[in-house]
């Protein structure tokens, strides 16, 4: 039922689903989303579509599901193509990490909407890194490098 929601309010939202990982109380997910403008729209549905469908579950609703006062997700755009393959590689092995397979393949909760190397290619074609957003963690690893390289 999620999958079915999923695909239903990301096609609605144009996203472009690279890869998605969905866990036990969370899920994350790397794609493109043509209209940036959408995204608190079509993270809301797709938020109270995994509230619902867990509530159903839960012998007692949890409400407010997502909890009050703070973001319910936490969006952030790709800048580079290393930014990429650390993405992707996070999300696909995401039941790895948690323990619930030895192999991502083996989890059938994390689905693959593009191969990494094609998505790599499409992003430059487009041109979606966004390069010029800061990114702390970044910067730092950037300053140690260019002070060891004496710039």
């Amino acid at each position: 039922m999620f999958w079915e929601r999923f695909d239903h309010y990301t096609n609605a939202h144009t996203f472009t689903t690279i890869v998605t990982s969905l866990l036990d109380n969370h899920y994350h997910m790397l794609g493109y989303l043509k209209v940036g403008e959408e995204l608190p729209e079509m993270m809301r549905k797709l938020h109270g579509s995994v509230a619902k469908l867990v509530n159903d579950l839960l012998p007692q609703r949890r409400v407010p599901f997502w909890g009050e006062g703070r973001d319910t997700y936490f969006d952030g755009c790709i800048r580079d193509e290393l930014q990429f393959r650390r993405a992707y590689r996070y999300v696909l092995l995401q039941g790895v990490k948690a323990g619930i397979v030895r192999r991502w393949e083996e989890y059938s909760h994390t689905r693959v909407g593009v191969e990494l190397e094609v998505g790599l290619k499409r992003a430059s074609e487009l041109r979606a890194f966004l390069e010029e957003v800061p990114y702390r963690r970044y910067q730092g690893w950037c300053e140690k490098r260019k002070r060891r390289q004496g710039h």
